[in-house]
């Protein structure tokens, strides 16, 4: 048995693309596996909760994303003592873990960076950022020193309580109570559900026409954002290939196999070193990439993405005739 445990139903990804495709990796690898699959909902206690019943339940492995690293380092140490992997899958948990699956976080700062630098074209030098981050952030993040470098600079950061619009929202409108709608070059938001309600917020105001956003994750209503041009670019992260790779080292633990020739390189945390690890690429999505990207790849089809609300936008595009 494969016990998936993940960290929240805010951002999209994790019910329409990781779960789904978890359970699909695990039945063609391994047709008499069963998948026990519990979301948190983004309370730490909740996932404790959920975790320790699947220890006591006899899971073989567990692919865990976890709510906040730091929380179930205790029940990971428990998991080792009973010969049960944990591979950690997103976010590194602390602890002993037995394998690390995720996306480069660097290239993903980078691309972050290099895309607003594009969005703000000749305006990127003297650029007034504004950054828009979740619960967990990182406030020495790669796409700063490269803003710097373009001569644009992050003129204030707001942390939201949780990974949706409507906080987002919240912290948008707080911005530009603070700076003032004419004082926002460009709005580095750290997902799609913040970009959303960040432009949400924009349009509450007026701005016309509005500043380059970022995102991260290429929920298809980020994507219709892109293409409608309210949106200037999103992180496509191919999420099949991640959760196959999880898959993988589950089982291949849980059969007391080798990670050699599934892992691609190692890392070492304050708390275990030496793990094997997988580290995906990220590709950068704007209007000019989507059929490259997400389409190519058929995370989304032009259909799914040219509604009736969005066809003209998708004409001007190059995506529909």
């Amino acid at each position: 048995m494969v016990g998936v445990l993940l960290p929240e139903t805010e951002t999209s990804r994790y019910e329409t693309f990781d779960r789904p495709l978890i359970e699909q990796a695990v039945k063609e690898r391994c047709g008499e596996c069963a998948v026990r699959y519990a979301n948190a909902e983004n309370d730490v206690q909740i996932q404790h909760r959920q975790m320790n019943a699947m220890l006591t339940q006899g899971v073989d492995a567990l692919i865990l994303d976890p709510v906040q690293e730091v929380y179930l380092r205790g029940l990971i140490s428990e998991a080792a003592e009973m010969d049960v992997p944990v591979v950690s899958y997103d976010r590194v948990a602390e602890g002993p873990i037995s394998g690390y699956v995720s996306f480069d976080a660097d290239a993903i700062g980078v691309l972050q960076g290099e895309g607003l630098r594009e969005g703000l074209g000749d305006r990127a030098d003297g650029a007034r950022v504004v950054r828009v981050e979740g619960p967990l952030w990182n406030p020495e993040h790669v796409a700063v020193s490269i803003l710097a470098r373009a001569g644009a600079h992050v003129s204030k950061t707001y942390v939201t309580s949780g990974w949706t619009p409507e906080n987002a929202y919240a912290v948008m409108d707080g911005a530009i109570a603070d700076l003032g709608v004419d004082k926002i070059d460009a709005v580095w938001a750290a997902n799609d559900a913040l970009a959303a309600g960040a432009i949400s917020a924009l349009k509450g105001a007026r701005m016309n026409p509005l500043p380059p956003v970022t995102g991260q994750d290429a929920d298809l209503s980020a994507v219709q954002r892109i293409v409608s041009g309210e949106q200037y670019m999103t992180i496509y992260k191919p999420y099949r290939l991640q959760a196959e790779a999880a898959v993988d080292m589950a089982l291949a633990l849980a059969r007391g196999e080798s990670l050699d020739s599934i892992a691609t390189g190692r890392i070492s945390t304050d708390t275990a070193r030496d793990i094997p690890s997988v580290k995906l690429a990220p590709s950068l999505v704007t209007v000019d990439t989507i059929e490259k990207t997400v389409i190519r790849d058929g995370m989304y089809t032009v259909n799914e993405i040219c509604t009736p609300k969005y066809r003209p936008a998708c004409e001007k595009a190059g995506l529909i005739d």
